[in-house]
């Protein structure tokens, strides 16, 4: 049956794309580092407590000197984080940048294609045949209109009127009275009596 959901369109993963996975890799990385130490932290803070109430202070001391060692670790951790923060917003910003430029391109070379069919020449030809026509039409005009009187525009008004009846002809009335309609003659004698005669031969018989 195939695949009813069509082919899925596949993304090309760039050299770009790949760095900033990675960074984002080590940064996950430092980030889990950073918590378990601050555990570990939190957990040697309460030893050095104990020890100081048992009376040990030396180990106390040097376990207090391992968690502040811990503790600058833990302050170049952070700024490795944020670097790699840094580093992963510009590159995935300098891809954005890349797919401007290249749409910028795309849209460059269309201009440059549409511009190669219409030189400037023809455009400015095109301009100049049309302002030719509208300034004939402009002196037809004005020509029309200085010549012509109120009189002159009367009589083409009424031609115009003329036109559009003539355009529903009716038929003429007919002027000849119709031709009357004869009427139906009454029957003479002797027919009326060819028409008994077959009814007394009948009766005879």
């Amino acid at each position: 049956m195939g695949n009813l959901f069509g082919k899925k369109k596949r993304t090309r993963v760039t050299e770009q794309d790949k760095a900033v996975l990675q960074l984002k890799q080590q940064r996950d990385k430092l980030r889990q580092y950073q918590k378990r130490i601050n555990l570990q932290l939190e957990k040697e803070r309460t030893v050095a407590k104990q020890l100081l109430k048992d009376g040990k202070k030396e180990k106390a001391l040097l376990l207090l000197k391992k968690k502040k060692y811990q503790e600058q670790l833990l302050d170049k951790t952070e700024n490795q984080i944020s670097n790699l923060e840094r580093m992963v917003q510009d590159l995935e910003f300098a891809q954005i940048e890349m797919k401007v430029l290249e749409g910028l391109k795309v849209g460059n070379e269309c201009l440059k294609k549409m511009h190669e069919m219409m030189s400037i020449e023809e455009v400015e030809r095109i301009m100049d045949e049309t302002q030719d026509a509208i300034d004939y039409q402009r002196q037809i005009d004005e020509m029309l209109a200085g010549s012509l009187t109120q009189e002159d525009e009367d009589d083409i008004l009424a031609e115009l009127e003329a036109i559009t009846e003539a355009d529903v002809e009716l038929p003429d009335v007919p002027s000849e009275e119709l031709p009357e309609v004869p009427a139906a003659k009454e029957q003479t004698p002797e027919r009326e009596r060819s028409q008994k005669k077959p009814e007394r031969e009948l009766l005879a018989a």
